[in-house]
């Protein structure tokens, strides 16, 4: 009887011992495959979580703004009415009819919504005349804007007068000094600059009353040089030129 309880106990002591093995190898395998889970994720490739309505865990992928390198955003300034209204001309689409011509990039809206600009913005420079008639072509040249000369385009228009005639302002503003040129063969041309808050020009080949202070719309500014002396059977002109070389024809 002593030796059947002895057998039992000794088979409780083992099985308890067994148990207590196992749990502990059990622990040791949790503990070692923790970390193995964790490292598949990399820092570079961590996401955000939110539970779903069952309860499971969803990846969430955020978003990253994206520069592409090179590309560069070109800010585009916004045009208005005001440049075309400063030359006294109107707004409006080009399929309208226009009295003088028509100006581009001046107007706001559409490119079909140009600058019109009436005949005769200016007033008339030689007295005597009732217009600002360009000099057509003669032995010496033409004289509209863009035309062909010896040291390449005329950037300039010429304006028909009579020898000693008098010049009178096209707009009102002030005067600015004297100016000069010379074309290819050594002939200097003299005049002087008028300018105001919208224009600058320059007129070549007067004689200037003065070459400062202010003057009015109609004003005269001088009398116009002959040419006849040196350049026999050209027509009698002026040379109107603008500041920045643009074409004045729009306004004379």
């Amino acid at each position: 009887m002593l030796l059947r309880i002895c057998l039992i106990a000794a088979l409780l002591i083992r099985y308890v011992l067994l148990s207590c093995a196992l749990e502990h190898e059990k622990r040791e395998s949790r503990e070692f495959q923790s970390p193995g889970k964790n490292a598949d994720i990399s820092p570079k490739m961590k996401r955000n979580y939110t539970a779903d309505s069952d309860g499971r865990r969803q990846a969430v992928t955020t978003r990253k703004k994206v520069r592409k390198a090179g590309s560069r955003r070109v800010s585009v300034p916004l045009r208005n009415d005001i440049g075309c209204t400063r030359l006294g001309g109107i707004c409006q689409p080009n399929r309208f009819i226009c009295q003088g011509r028509y100006l581009k990039d001046k107007c706001s809206g559409a490119k079909t919504r140009q600058c019109c600009m009436q005949v005769g913005a200016w007033s008339v420079l030689c007295a005597g005349h009732h217009n600002n008639r360009i000099r057509a072509c003669d032995s010496h040249g033409c004289g509209a804007f863009n035309s062909k000369r010896v040291n390449g385009l005329h950037k300039a228009v010429d304006l028909v007068c009579d020898d000693f005639g008098i010049i009178n302002a096209p707009f009102s503003g002030s005067l600015a000094g004297p100016v000069s040129q010379k074309d290819p063969a050594g002939n200097q041309y003299d005049g002087v600059k008028l300018l105001s808050d919208v224009h600058c020009v320059k007129i070549f080949n007067i004689h200037p009353y003065r070459y400062l202070g202010p003057v009015a719309q109609g004003e005269a500014l001088g009398y116009l040089l002959p040419l006849q002396e040196r350049f026999s059977g050209i027509t009698s002109h002026l040379e109107l030129q603008m500041c920045d070389g643009s074409d004045p024809s729009p306004f004379i």
